[in-house]
């Protein structure tokens, strides 16, 4: 069983445990859509691409 050399500092452990308290991503309604999305990002709306309630491009499909 492997056991640390040095203790590590507070520093280091508190840094480590920072990742926990992550909370979920930011939901919205798209006020001329009225679609649940991610704040701040475009979606796909009925095949268009929308942000800010404005059709960005029309005939949307992802490309990989």
């Amino acid at each position: 069983m492997a056991h640390p050399k040095r203790r590590h500092s507070s520093t280091r452990r508190d840094s480590r445990r920072a990742h926990d308290f992550l909370t979920g991503k930011q939901l919205g309604v798209d006020s001329s859509t009225g679609e649940i999305h991610q704040l701040h990002r475009a979606h796909v709306h009925e095949g268009n691409l929308v942000y800010k309630g404005k059709v960005v491009v029309e005939n949307y499909t992802k490309t990989v």
